[in-house]
């Protein structure tokens, strides 16, 4: 079994217009989203065998407030295709993944992420900054991931009142 959590990257700031879209930070929100969700994650004993994250600024920080709330100590794995990914290039990068890896973050930007979660399974929201969507596969290689064998675990986000479970 394979566990996918595809995690939105946490609000983002766009004090510094002139700044490129790769290089905008974290806002205050997001500083303190990234962390909460991460409690929210411990909490359920939910850690990682592999983080992987767009190098974009914003993605970058979460990927690291995730990893230092759950004591993450390995390498996050920063690919530069995450970043605009379409959901054929998401499942492609999945799709690779060494099967030793039970248990993946994905850290990355919408629309990818969405269209990535509705390639899957039937999810009609939007995954809003900071939000996590669980998937599961009943499949032992991820390049066997795909709708056949997924299956909705949760969605959670920080705004969201009735958090998992």
């Amino acid at each position: 079994m394979k566990t996918l959590y595809i995690i939105r990257h946490a609000k983002s700031s766009w004090k510094d217009l002139n700044l490129d879209d790769f290089e905008r930070p974290l806002n205050k929100r997001g500083k303190n989203d990234a962390p909460q969700m991460s409690k929210r994650l411990k909490q359920q004993g939910i850690y990682p065998d592999i983080i992987l994250s767009s190098p974009a600024k914003r993605a970058k920080q979460t990927a690291k407030a995730i990893a230092k709330e759950i004591s993450y100590d390995e390498k996050i794995r920063y690919i530069e295709d995450i970043y605009e990914a379409s959901p054929n290039t998401l499942e492609n990068i999945l799709h690779s993944l060494d099967d030793k890896y039970e248990t993946v973050f994905l850290i990355g930007h919408n629309p990818g992420l969405n269209m990535l979660v509705e390639k899957y399974v039937d999810f009609e929201e939007n995954i809003p900054t900071g939000g996590v969507v669980s998937i599961k596969f009943d499949t032992k290689e991820w390049k066997n991931i795909s709708r056949k064998y997924a299956e909705l675990l949760w969605f959670d986000y920080p705004k969201k009142s009735n958090k998992i479970s």
